[in-house]
C-alpha cells in the first residue's frame, strides 16, 4: 500500500501492509473459500460505494500468486486509482472481506 494516508477501512489504520502482508491476506481469501474480486475507483469518498470492477471475480484463483498479478494489472492501467481486493461468499451471498491494496503515487 502506498501513497495517501486516507483512511479507508480497518487495515488502513495500521501502518502500510507489506507485500508478504497482502499476499498473506489474499491467501486467507483463498483458503476460506471466498471468492476474490479486484475493484478501483479514483474517488474512495466514503458515500462512493461504487467501485468499477477489474474484469470478472476471480472463480478458478487458487493461488494468491495469480490474484496478487490481477491486482497488479489493474493498478498499472488504473493508476490514478485506488485498488481494493475483496473476498465473497457464495454461501452467504455478499462481501465478507475488503481492504485496499493499492493507492494512486
Amino acid at each position: 500500500m502506498t501513497g495517501s494516508a486516507r483512511r479507508l477501512g480497518t487495515f488502513s489504520y495500521l501502518p502500510s501492509l507489506t507485500d508478504e502482508q497482502i499476499a498473506a491476506q489474499t491467501g486467507s481469501i483463498l483458503k476460506r473459500g471466498l471468492i476474490p474480486t479486484i475493484e478501483h475507483t479514483p474517488d474512495p469518498r466514503p458515500r462512493n460505494t461504487y467501485w468499477g470492477l477489474w474484469k470478472l471475480p476471480l472463480f478458478d484463483a487458487r493461488a494468491p500468486e495469480a490474484v496478487l498479478a490481477e491486482v497488479e494489472d489493474c493498478a498499472r492501467a488504473n493508476p490514478d486509482a485506488y485498488v481494493r481486493l475483496s473476498g465473497y461468499d457464495p454461501k452467504r451471498g455478499g462481501q465478507v472481506a475488503s481492504f485496499v491494496v493499492r493507492r494512486p503515487a
